[in-house]
């Protein structure tokens, strides 16, 4: 795949320079863009939480916010289940076939993912964007003109700090990626008790960034989504196709949004698609994700039986 010239990283650890994209052309969507009931949207990955990991650790706020949030603990993510490709098709639309990422640590001479992702269409809309993550191998994800801050910090203390003075500047999309679960899940094994504590830790994070939303009151315009890249298995792997890997909890909480377990299948991919459509963004034709309508009381999109990137690798 071409490559594209990599930021460096201390430039990509503090604000991009302002950049004005090319607006999207008409081929890019799919359909019609709807009109926008979300001012932004903040997408929260737990990286490696398996949907029975919530109550297990417990992660009592995140338990709580499930109560009037429209959730799934049945969602999939891509093969490979590992970080880097399956946060790429979170935030994409993309299977990998499409989006071409496929290895899983940071190669800069690898350039981008390839296609159109969430960020590139809110930053051409206008949106101010944002990257907080654990990892510095999700600097692939998006193009560095479509982000105005990328910043990566391997704490999640300090991740939940930076979240919070960024949702104090206000935002269109966030992205914030807690990374410590996973690592010491390969450390310690999934599911062991020094898992656990990690998740519990990245709650009270999630508290900090809920309790900001509310003082800078947003939280009554800001669609949420909560999820993880993949799961694991106990003895502290993941990559395959076991339930176990590719099993990851998604939950929706905002504008618009009807409490209760969803129905109908969710993929990982559906993350960008449903915060396109909560912002009122165009969808482009390439993405492989559909909006979780269900989650507003609206009938599903068609779609095809299965694991949509099954299908077309």
């Amino acid at each position: 795949m071409p490559a594209q010239t990599a930021t460096p990283p201390e430039v990509r650890a503090s604000e991009a320079p302002s950049v004005t994209p090319a607006p999207p052309t008409a081929t890019e969507t799919v359909t019609p863009t709807p009109r926008p009931f979300a001012s932004r949207v903040l997408i929260v990955s737990f990286d490696g939480l398996r949907p029975d990991a919530i109550e297990k650790a417990p992660m009592t706020n995140l338990l709580t916010l499930m109560e009037s949030s429209a959730y799934s603990l049945t969602a999939q993510t891509v093969l490979p289940s590992t970080t880097l490709p399956a946060h790429t098709s979170m935030l994409s639309g993309l299977c990998p076939a499409k989006h071409a990422t496929y290895w899983d640590d940071y190669v800069p001479e690898n350039g981008i993912a390839l296609g159109t992702d969430l960020f590139d269409s809110a930053r051409a809309a206008g949106l101010r964007t944002v990257m907080i993550v654990g990892k510095e191998k999700l600097w692939h994800v998006t193009a560095a003109e479509s982000l105005d801050v990328f910043i990566v910090n391997a704490n999640d203390e300090a991740i939940g700090n930076l979240a919070e003075i960024e949702i104090q500047k206000d935002f269109g999309v966030m992205f914030v990626h807690f990374p410590t679960g996973d690592v010491l899940g390969h450390e310690w094994s999934w599911m062991g008790a020094v898992q656990m504590s990690a998740y519990r830790a990245e709650d009270r994070e999630l508290a900090k960034m809920l309790a900001a939303l509310d003082a800078a009151g947003l939280r009554s315009s800001t669609l949420i989504i909560l999820t993880a890249d993949h799961g694991g298995v106990i003895g502290g792997s993941h990559g395959g196709n076991l339930p176990e890997e590719l099993t990851i909890p998604w939950i929706l909480s905002g504008p618009g949004v009807i409490p209760g377990p969803l129905t109908s299948f969710v993929h990982t991919t559906d993350t960008a698609a449903t915060a396109s459509y909560a912002l009122g963004l165009p969808r482009p034709a390439e993405w492989d994700g559909i909006p979780v309508l269900e989650a507003f009381g609206l009938p599903s999109p068609p779609r095809l039986p299965g694991d949509p990137c099954r299908q077309t690798r």
